[in-house]
């Protein structure tokens, strides 16, 4: 019934034609922005800097790290121990020996001395 009253009113059928197509895109410009607008938030968040692909970079240097820190703890581990065999109420004269010579770059006479060249 409208198109009779907007053919009666321009007179033509062509212009039926272009205002049912300007009607079928006037529908469509809300869905298709959706549709953009949801593309675009999908986009970003696979590949934005919160993304992710950025969480699977952050999950694998958090393994690197949580492996740097279980050898740095390893480490001062034995520091640690190296360090309770050096106090006064607990000396061990063997390390202690050991430590001096090192830190002085001493040996005894009946000792033999090979160096590497590193």
């Amino acid at each position: 019934m409208h198109s009779t009253i907007r053919t009666a009113q321009y007179g033509s059928r062509y212009s039926v034609e272009r205002d049912g197509l300007r009607a079928r895109l006037g529908r469509a410009i809300v869905p298709v922005a959706c549709l953009c607008i949801m593309g675009y938030f999908a986009y970003h968040a696979i590949h934005g800097d919160n993304g992710l692909l950025r969480l699977a970079e952050i999950r694998d240097s958090r393994m690197t790290l949580e492996q740097k820190v279980a050898s740095a703890r390893e480490i001062r581990r034995d520091l640690e121990r190296d360090v309770a065999l050096l106090r006064p109420e607990s000396l061990d004269p063997d390390l202690l020996d050991e430590r001096a010579r090192a830190a002085l770059g001493f040996a005894h006479p009946d000792e033999l001395t090979i160096f590497v060249d590193e």
